[in-house]
């Protein structure tokens, strides 16, 4: 009997169109039918474990396919279901709840808490998920050792550099255990060190079996996932895997391991 998990992401034929008649934008549309020219919507598949960057300038259907995949929005037709829950069935008190324990957000603006320690804003989704207090602690320090922050866990802020700050929204978004890891353009406030610190944190996190899709623009970014999709006109026109960098030094996967929230 196969033991093989479920993809982590299953959408079938989704569309999303905004306004009514003659003013109908469909922002995800997919291919058209070849009889009737109506839209036959996006499909895809994301197992557990992949790296997908998802590309697209801007009007592609990125965003749209980011607010649906992150359960910010609905799709106005089609199925989705994430880590096999059907979410088109859920109300919005549902929603929230895989919201916080199946997706990890991680966003270009960081969206910390000012005055707020790192320690603390790691352990919001906890908080949220009514975990206790220890253990919200005990998995909180886990996830900045995961990212390298142990040492600024009292530091809010303004005293963290954009890198570290990232760093934070990183730790915030795994701590969890989520089935996904959603990367929004998480580069796009960062100089190219932070940058690629971040990025090195995300694919140490992928090397330990975490499931990441990243959004972005930027070619040398989409260069670290696994697999690249991109986007034109709200439908997916290139689905290709490509060979990944470098990977970190075996010590640093066994202590990333091992630490894990």
């Amino acid at each position: 009997m196969s033991t093989q998990k479920p993809p982590v992401i299953q959408i079938r034929r989704v569309t999303k169109a905004y306004g009514h008649g003659d003013a109908t934008v469909h922002a995800l549309r997919g291919p058209d039918d070849p009889a009737t020219g109506a839209p036959q919507g996006v499909s895809l598949d994301i197992e557990q474990g992949d790296f997908v960057a998802v590309m697209g300038s801007s009007g592609s259907g990125k965003s749209t396919l980011m607010n649906i995949l992150g359960c910010l929005d609905v799709p106005t037709a089609g199925r989705y279901l994430l880590d096999g829950i059907d979410v088109g069935h859920l109300d919005e008190g549902q929603l929230s709840l895989v919201r916080n324990r199946k997706i990890g957000f991680i966003f270009q603006s960081f969206n910390l808490v000012p005055r707020t320690t790192a320690l603390a804003q790691v352990e919001l989704p906890l908080a949220y998920a009514g975990v206790r207090a220890a253990e919200r602690r005990r998995r909180a320090l886990a996830a900045l050792a995961m990212v390298g922050l142990s040492e600024r866990a009292d530091h809010r802020p303004n005293e963290l550099s954009g890198g570290q700050q990232q760093r934070v929204a990183v730790a915030r978004a795994l701590v969890t255990a989520p089935a996904m890891l959603l990367a929004d353009e998480p580069t796009g406030n960062l100089d190219s060190r932070s940058t690629e610190e971040v990025l090195s944190i995300i694919d140490n996190l992928n090397a330990t079996g975490r499931t990441v899709v990243l959004i972005t623009h930027e070619d040398e970014v989409a260069h670290h996932a696994k697999r690249v999709i991109r986007l034109v006109d709200g439908a997916i026109i290139h689905d290709v895997r490509q060979a990944p960098v470098d990977g970190p030094p075996p010590a640093l996967l066994h202590h990333l391991a091992g630490v894990r929230p």
